[in-house]
């Protein structure tokens, strides 16, 4: 950075320390010039240092991890990732979680319960609730006359047996042909009309409570209603409890907030998303918790895209960069012990066991699953079943015995599939790059994320105010 770089910076430092003076939050760091507020540091390092973390960092320590964080979303803004339709989008439903809960209060979940209660009653209507059973004779909609009519005197049968003083529920359990209702004594519990079969509905509100009809028929079948009992709905006290347990179920909060924004938006003639800003606008003025964690999501948001660009998906997709760095950093991927590299397979039949080496030998070991599923397995008919990776000794019985030799080896028994082998080589150190593709690559990762940092240290400088960070307490 040249004199006039250096003289502004010092001037925009000296000038945000100003303004933050006279207040209790003062900057505790600029980055690119951008001033970060002591409260945004600790709550970022209070957040990441809990109890649950296996390694907590010191003050010191972590500012160096903050600052190379600010510097990547300080890299993304200059990429403009911010303007993106599916960045804006993802960042509106990770903020409208937190913001849509705020826009309604116990109020408004008390009408929306009362609101449900009354559109239940009104459905209920004069006609209340009725407690029913029935014994069902059933009949198929392609049964012929002559099972109608025998199930027909069945039920003239149970009926009868009903008149001459039988049980309802032990006939119900014992010769009902609806399983749901049959293991309940033909309990279907409380209904309201409009809930069941027209011909059931109509002999049902006939009856009295303790009665029960003649046999009645419905495209299901015969019937044999009894009545247990008619109520009207109960009162709104005694059923809240039920209706809010209904409501956090179903998740009706959301549904309610969600309702509260499109009046809001009508009322004041801007848009859903307008409403949205303006309350989270109006909650991160006042409640800091909520300031940081609407920008934790920006920004997390943010660094997640630009470090895939710059590192994750770039180092996994290099190929060239993959090979070569694997060529040069061969002995930090040394095994300390044999692997096996190849297949651990059960067949059907005795004779697949050579077929299958003949089947890829001389292939490379990344065509071997293909050309296996297509030989063998063809038309989803499982002829053989294959494990196919690099072994170590203890994660496959069938290799344990065939390659390493040990006695007591394990080997899972697989139904129908009774011939074991094994085809590959064992290795002593790994042959090429794809044998620890996982490794070489989050290495690589690795090895591209320091030199990033080196360009965006260079491109973003942070100044630190020490003063204000030995504020900063460890708990």
């Amino acid at each position: 950075m040249n004199i006039k770089g250096i003289a502004i910076l010092a001037a925009m430092v000296a000038s945000s320390m100003g303004l933050s003076a006279q207040t209790d939050d003062p900057v505790i760091m600029t980055i690119n010039g951008k001033p970060v507020l002591r409260s945004e540091f600790v709550y970022s390092y209070n957040k990441n240092n809990g109890e649950d973390v296996l390694e907590r960092k010191s003050v010191k320590d972590y500012v160096e991890l903050f600052a190379n964080y600010k510097r990547k979303v300080e890299a993304a803004l200059d990429t403009h990732l911010d303007t993106l339709t599916s960045y804006k989008k993802e960042f509106r439903q990770y903020r409208d979680q937190q913001v849509l809960p705020t826009l309604i209060n116990d109020d408004d979940i008390e009408k929306e319960a009362r609101r449900l209660y009354d559109a239940e009653n009104e459905r209920i209507g004069v006609n209340g609730l009725f407690d029913v059973s029935h014994i069902l004779l059933y009949v198929k909609q392609n049964d012929d006359a002559a099972v109608l009519n025998a199930q027909k005197l069945r039920a003239d049968s149970v009926y009868k047996a009903l008149q001459a003083g039988a049980d309802f529920e032990k006939l119900a359990r014992e010769v009902s042909g609806d399983p749901g209702t049959a293991a309940k004594g033909g309990r279907i519990g409380w209904v309201t009309k409009g809930q069941l079969l027209m011909g059931f509905e109509t002999a049902m509100m006939a009856l009295k409570p303790g009665e029960y009809s003649a046999p009645v028929q419905t495209e299901v079948g015969y019937h044999i209603i009894k009545l247990n009992g008619r109520k009207s709905l109960d009162p709104y006290d005694s059923l809240r409890t039920n209706i809010m347990t209904f409501i956090e179920k179903r998740n009706l909060r959301k549904h309610i907030a969600e309702n509260r924004v499109k009046e809001l938006a009508q009322e004041q003639g801007i848009s859903e998303e307008q409403v949205m800003d303006n309350k989270a606008d109006a909650i991160s003025a006042t409640d800091q918790n909520m300031k940081y964690l609407i920008k934790e999501y920006h920004d997390g948001l943010l660094l997640y895209e630009i470090s895939n660009r710059e590192v994750w998906e770039k180092a996994s997709k290099d190929e060239a960069g993959l090979e070569q760095f694997w060529k040069k950093n061969k002995k930090k991927y040394a095994w300390d012990e044999p692997r096996f590299k190849g297949i651990a397979y059960y067949t059907r039949n005795e004779k697949d066991i050579e077929a299958v080496k003949k089947c890829v030998k001389g292939k490379k070991f990344s065509e071997w699953a293909p050309i296996l599923r297509e030989t063998f397995n063809k038309d989803s008919v499982l002829n053989i079943r294959v494990e196919k990776g690099i072994f170590k000794k203890g994660t496959n019985g069938i290799v344990d015995r065939d390659i390493f030799g040990v006695a007591d080896a394990k080997v899972k028994e697989i139904k129908d599939f009774p011939y074991t082998a094994t085809f590959g080589k064992e290795l002593k150190a790994p042959e090429e790059m794809s044998d620890v593709r996982a490794l070489v690559v989050a290495d690589y990762q690795d090895a591209m994320e320091k030199e990033w940092i080196k360009v965006l240290k260079a491109k973003y400088p942070v100044v630190v105010n020490e003063e204000v960070l030995a504020t900063v307490k460890e708990d």
